[in-house]
């Protein structure tokens, strides 16, 4: 899977909507990353009044590990209008202590743009 791709299952996953309580809110957000057996994962983002939320590389991790793997070759965020955005720091520490290899997961940063993680995580 490349990584057209891996923006499409993205999109077709992201979609913002709130909880009837009005006080969550997702889907703003959401991400789809490649396992290293080549499955796809996907996630949401959960934004909360009180910011105990999480992104969409976090759900989509979860989903990763509930099949109890921990690699990722590559991965994916995009916004409910459609941009692709970069994983926070905090993803990306995710990613980084999830497995070594993850050092060389790719990062999908537009259509045409990719970086490793290990790029975007220079001076660790």
């Amino acid at each position: 899977m490349g990584p057209s791709e891996l923006i499409e299952a993205a999109r077709n996953v992201v979609g913002r909507f709130s909880t009837p309580g009005g006080r969550v809110e997702a889907g703003s957000v959401a991400a789809a990353l490649v396992s290293g057996r080549g499955t796809v994962y996907t996630g949401l983002c959960i934004d909360t009044e009180c910011s105990l939320g999480f992104c969409a590389e976090h759900a989509a991790v979860a989903e990763m590990l509930k099949a109890r793997e921990s690699v990722i070759s590559m991965v994916v965020a995009v916004r409910d209008d459609g941009g692709i955005v970069p994983p926070c720091g905090r993803c990306r520490e995710l990613m980084w202590q999830l497995d070594p290899q993850n050092r060389d997961t790719i990062v999908v940063l537009g259509p045409d743009r990719t970086m490793c993680l290990k790029d975007l995580l220079p001076e660790r």
